[in-house]
């Protein structure tokens, strides 16, 4: 079980040092120029127990490193090797080495619609599932967020926090699960200097329990880069310094580069390598490469991953490890993901109550507005003009929010799933399901007040088939978004959705009708859902025998015969389960294709 002692000291599960040798990493420099390098056969080892910080000016090449040293960055472009050195001895591979590390980025990504509590109960469920009861998981929590300075925020809603809480509380939902390694890209970007202090003094206490935490800074203070036990610095991709912070003045007064008195070390070390004194990259290098025993003091470790041409690799030899966590199953996963998607359906008002009020208004107009061209025969074009209108408008109000949706949440999901909290695969059918009951709701909402205040046919089977084909329409359009939204940024996104949309509503068989439509745009249409769907509607309320409409001139109504419906549109082979049966076909397809873009979409991000 967890308690304070764990917290503090995750020695007794595992302590991991990271060592990398001849670490080289590469990028095109445009499409067909020559490949530049970003890190050039750098050496270092980061040791359990230290907080270490990665620094260097801009374009030095510290993000790159953390990246490569996470896994962020896998592909063909890094050569080198990386130890993964333990205290315990059990095989391992590059896959189980992930679980134990976690990587908290620059920018906070939190859920804003929950509680500090709330937020770490998701975190903990999603790590841990049934390994703890309720009461040992809220004491777990409660140990965490006391440790951080964070209890007192334990019931306000994580928009309400200032920047240092928010940091804070990325900590601490990565500590429920005792990582042995934490890596973090900024931690005190845009922090004030108190603010500062009190992540870099927490994460300095998270060290000394045991952990190997490692970050990359940006000109911290005197009194915060004194803190650091070991700083790695780079300039032009290589390394020009590594040891304690404490050592750094007397280390560069050695090499003849004395700072002035009251100058703030890393400022000074930061201006050497930015040439501000003069050119001295090549004789710091030079230091480095005279003085290798740091990362070769352990060189005849046995485990070491190697990251060459094809990759990252595990190598034939490799020390053993295991971390006392049983991870929860996807399936459980499944469930606490679908509980947070509802809840935050729940709790989104712009999202749930606001979009039901207008499609009840929406409803209530057009119903309103097309009043009797349900019945009255003489306004039955009006009636396929109120279907097409209600296909438009509940399809484009299902797209758009889909093609900002994962845009919106990219960074938060990248990290959750990076840091293990769940597959991808459960995290998508979890918002699948969860969105399902949504679109029910809202098209059954539209269609039941524009269907009656139209005076469609007063039968069951027929309001019935109608909504059905909305529901689809709804599903599908909102996968249609995600397949957009997952492809292309925000403001393209946009853009492009709109003009595919147009086309779509072109050739629907309304605007342009099937038998008035050139050959190669009618073949054309097969393509599009909306034919399907309009097919489909106009069967729901004019096919399956339905009896003659309302001619109130008696005299001579065109359409009087709802066949006659089926002939004007071209329609006349038409089958509404056929017309289901492709939107289904479609709604999957599209959903299918989302899934991997998103997935494609994260792997490149």
């Amino acid at each position: 079980m967890y308690n304070r002692s764990v917290l503090s000291n995750p020695s007794k599960t595992k302590l991991i040092d990271i060592q990398f040798v001849d670490l080289v990493y590469e990028v095109q420099d445009g499409f067909r120029g020559s490949k530049k390098q970003i890190l050039k056969g750098i050496n270092g080892l980061f040791k359990s127990g230290n907080l270490t910080a990665i620094m260097g000016p801009s374009g030095a090449g510290k993000s790159t490193l953390l990246n490569i040293l996470t896994g962020f960055k896998q592909d063909k472009s890094m050569k080198g090797k990386i130890n993964y050195l333990s205290n315990k001895g059990n095989n391992e591979t590059w896959n189980e080495y992930k679980k134990y590390s976690c990587y908290i980025l620059q920018e906070d990504q939190l859920p804003n619609l929950f509680t500090v509590n709330e937020t770490m109960i998701i975190s903990t469920n999603l790590k841990l599932g049934n390994n703890l009861n309720r009461k040992a998981k809220q004491i777990l929590i409660d140990d965490i967020l006391d440790t951080l300075d964070l209890i007192h925020t334990k019931n306000t809603r994580t928009n309400k926090l200032s920047g240092g809480q928010k940091k804070r509380l990325s900590i601490a939902l990565e500590l429920v699960d005792n990582p042995p390694v934490m890596f973090l890209d900024e931690p005190t970007t845009g922090l004030d200097s108190s603010s500062s202090l009190q992540c870099v003094t927490m994460l300095q206490k998270l060290a000394k329990g045991g952990r190997t935490i490692i970050c990359t800074i940006h000109q911290p203070s005197a009194v915060i880069y004194m803190m650091f036990d070991h700083v790695y610095l780079l300039a032009d991709g290589r390394c020009m310094y590594e040891g304690a912070a404490k050592n750094t003045i007397d280390y560069f007064a050695q090499l003849g580069l004395h700072c002035p008195k009251y100058h703030n070390p890393a400022d000074y070390m930061l201006e050497i390598v930015s040439n501000e004194y003069g050119n001295f990259n090549d004789q710091l290098v030079a230091a480095i490469e005279n003085n290798k025993t740091i990362w070769r003091a352990k060189s005849s470790l046995k485990n070491h991953l190697i990251i060459d041409d094809n990759g990252i690799k595990d190598s034939k030899k490799e020390e053993k490890t295991t971390v006392m966590i049983n991870t929860p199953s996807e399936f459980t996963r499944f469930w606490i993901l679908l509980n947070r998607c509802f809840v935050q359906f729940y709790r989104d008002w712009t999202l749930s109550y606001l979009k039901l009020l207008v499609h009840f208004s929406v409803g209530l107009f057009l119903g309103l507005f097309f009043d009797n061209a349900g019945m009255d025969s003489n306004k039955t074009i009006s009636n396929i003009s109120f279907i097409m209108v209600s296909i438009i408008y509940l399809c484009y109000t299902s797209m758009m929010p889909a093609v900002l949706k994962f845009p919106l949440e990219m960074a938060m999901l990248k990290k959750e799933r990076f840091n293990n909290w769940y597959q991808l695969r459960t995290y998508y059918l979890a918002l699948l399901i969860a969105n399902i009951p949504i679109q029910l709701l809202f098209s059954f909402i539209y269609c039941s007040i524009s269907y009656f205040l139209s005076n469609q046919p007063l039968d069951w089977d027929r309001f019935l088939m109608f909504f059905g084909i909305f529901v689809l329409i709804m599903l599908i359009a909102d996968s249609f978004g995600l397949v957009i939204g997952t492809l292309l940024n925000p403001v393209n996104g946009t853009f492009l959705s709109v003009i595919i949309f147009s086309m779509f509503i072109i050739l629907a068989g309304f605007f342009i009708f099937f038998n008035h439509m050139p050959k190669y745009l009618y073949y054309f249409s097969y393509l599009n859902y909306m034919r399907y769907a309009l097919e489909g509607l106009v069967q729901s309320l004019y096919g399956y025998n339905r009896e003659k409409l309302d001619c109130p001139d008696l005299t001579y109504c065109h359409f009087r015969i709802p066949q006659m419906v089926f002939i004007e549109l071209g329609m006349t082979n038409t089958k509404y389960w056929f017309d289901v049966i492709i939107l289904i076909i479609n709604f999957l397809f599209y959903r299918i294709v989302a899934y991997y873009t998103l997935k494609r979409n994260l792997m490149i991000a």
